[in-house]
């Protein structure tokens, strides 16, 4: 009888260091997305939020920006949920992200990863590394986290299966983000169930992007159920609608044959089942699947000519075997953010598989018919009502406790909880997500301090002034500190120039 299996591993790779997190913090720095312009076509849905939430920096972070260039072996922490057809590996020290995802009976990689680990500056607090499923929420670009340890944490589904829940506490929007993976016995998919509360009396712009490499093949297709994207059309810096699939003058879906870095989001209808799937010749590959809020889709590709086989061996060391990233979003493009009300969840399922169609409609010259010859297989693999099922049986499980710790993120989460019962805030029900003491470290020390004594305790000034607090609440009470005299020293008003 089958079975799944959840166990804590461990995965040797080559990895630059990634070294320690700059002492400075990061005022004015940041990789933030400047909004394009937009075409008269651009659809009012888009054209309203473009721009909402955006940022210049990435405070409280501070910038991981001393990685160094030479490599070594190195051993990083991985949880691997496993069934008789997928094994999936999830780097815990590095965000949580879902490295590798393997089709046993064919022995099949459905992810692209590289043999390496080389850090890069594209991530929002600079370093960044290709390869896997990268989970981004919070804010625009590449997650504060995705670099960084995140909470992990093992349950017991109705069907005894075990559930590998991953989770933070976000500090810019101040939300935590939770992640439970369930791959039921029987499951030829990878079940990713995505909850998303705002616990404060205000709203507060969302964002939430899966961005998943892929192998590019010469003739890989990447489909969506769309007849139009949104695209860059004259220079990078303007978006318009575009028919598919040859709406700049080639053919938008086979990333191998354009020259260029490109990017694109699909305008996937209301009325349709989201999904996006990257099929080689054989018309096989990696399917994506959600339920209805997951509504964006995106193709992001480097381009075949000499810049972007530049960027695949700056990456990695490699550009002879190249990959793609096909995105899903809670927006119709990564210029958005979304509101999220006061006190809200929201929840969605997405759903990782191996899908085959038939090679000779996938590849056809008529788009149309490629994309319903997909849907068609989806619908014979992964009805909606399964996914509607799966959604049902994984809230039943959400709100649960966990069972055992696995894998300790950061101490902010606690510290955060720790301020908000001091501070007689309304409590959430934070059993599904404990932010434990056990977390608390020595980042968090001097701030502890100022929440149980009343005062930030004075640093020798030939340290680094360690990390920051900037929301409302830590402000108000740093700056009622050195008022009342307590505390009025360099390094509170470091923290108040701040």
């Amino acid at each position: 009888m089958s079975s799944t299996t959840l166990r804590i591993d461990s995965l040797m790779i080559t990895a630059s260091d990634l070294g320690e997190e700059n002492p400075l913090p990061a005022l004015g720095i940041g990789r933030s997305i400047p909004p394009p312009q937009l075409a008269d076509n651009i659809p009012p849905d888009v054209r309203e939020r473009v721009g909402y939430g955006a940022r210049a920096h990435c405070l409280p972070y501070r910038l991981q920006d001393g990685y160094s260039e030479a490599m070594q072996p190195q051993s990083l922490r991985t949880a691997v949920l496993e069934n008789d057809y997928l094994r999936a590996t999830f780097l815990l020290e590095l965000g949580g992200r879902l490295w590798s995802l393997v089709h046993k009976p064919s022995g099949r990689e459905l992810l692209a990863n590289k043999a390496i680990i080389r850090y890069r500056n594209l991530a929002v607090r600079n370093a960044w590394f290709a390869g896997g499923v990268e989970w981004n929420a919070g804010i625009q670009g590449h997650s504060p986290f995705t670099c960084s340890p995140v909470f992990a944490a093992r349950l017991t589904a109705p069907d005894g299966s075990p559930v590998l829940r991953l989770y933070e506490w976000e500090r810019i929007r101040e939300i935590p983000y939770q992640i439970d993976v369930l791959l039921p016995a029987d499951s030829p998919w990878l079940f990713v169930h995505v909850r998303l509360v705002n616990p404060h009396e205000r709203t507060i712009p969302m964002y939430w992007w899966s961005n998943i490499a892929v192998p590019e093949e010469p003739d890989t297709r990447v489909l969506a159920p769309a007849k139009e994207v949104i695209g860059v059309s004259d220079g990078w810096r303007s978006f318009a609608m575009l028919p598919l699939p040859d709406g700049p003058g080639y053919d938008l879906t086979y990333p191998g044959r354009v020259y260029n870095a490109y990017e694109f989001f699909f305008y996937i209808p209301n009325d349709r089942r989201p999904w996006e799937a990257a099929l080689d010749a054989q018309g096989h590959g990696l399917a994506h699947v959600s339920t209805a809020p997951l509504c964006g889709r995106k193709l992001f590709l480097w381009g075949t000519g000499p810049g972007g086989r530049r960027w695949q061996r700056f990456l990695s060391d490699r550009e002879d075997d190249p990959y793609i990233e096909i995105q899903a979003g809670v927006a119709r493009t990564q210029h958005e953010s979304f509101p999220l009300q006061p006190g809200e969840t929201m929840d969605w399922i997405e759903a990782y598989g191996l899908l085959e169609a038939d090679a000779c409609r996938v590849h056809g010259a008529e788009w149309g018919g490629a994309v319903a010859a997909v849907e068609r297989r989806l619908a014979a693999l992964l009805p909606a009502h399964r996914l509607t099922d799966v959604l049902e049986h994984g809230r039943t499980v959400m709100t649960h406790p966990p069972e055992e710790i696995l894998h300790r993120g950061s101490g902010w989460g606690a510290l955060e909880r720790r301020r908000r019962i001091m501070d007689g805030e309304v409590q959430t029900d934070e059993s599904p997500l404990p932010f434990d003491d056990a977390s608390l470290g020595e980042e968090q020390i001097p701030w502890l301090v100022l929440l149980k004594d009343g005062a930030l305790p004075e640093g020798d000034p030939q340290h680094a002034p360690g990390a920051c607090l900037v929301q409302d609440a830590w402000c108000k009470r740093l700056e009622a500190a050195v008022h009342a005299g307590r505390g009025d020293h360099w390094l509170s008003w470091l923290h108040l120039g701040v």
